[in-house]
């Protein structure tokens, strides 16, 4: 006949007190948390209202780009003439 003793058996340890338990609950934990920053962060620094005129500035950057006095072509010329090599350029 076989006894076993009540000291002979370990007392469950409370959940908090296992490191796996804490491994698993950290994923989530971290998630909730980097959801409530975003959120605060989204809610403090809104977005920047679009100009109310935007109609009228998309159509005078057009104009501007369709005359050949006041568009950028110059500044590309210079820019591609800036890579292209000296024996290339046209003279």
């Amino acid at each position: 006949m076989s006894t076993v003793s009540s000291s002979a058996t370990p007392a469950a340890a409370p959940w908090w007190k296992f490191g796996h338990v804490w491994l698993v609950l950290a994923g989530p934990l971290v998630v909730i948390v980097a959801g409530f920053i975003t959120l605060w962060l989204a809610m403090s620094r809104p977005d920047p209202v679009v100009a109310e005129d935007y109609y009228q500035r998309g159509i005078d950057i057009n104009k501007t780009l369709e005359h050949p006095e006041k568009s950028l072509a110059p500044a590309m010329k210079g820019r591609n003439h800036a890579a292209t090599p000296p024996e290339a350029q046209p003279r």
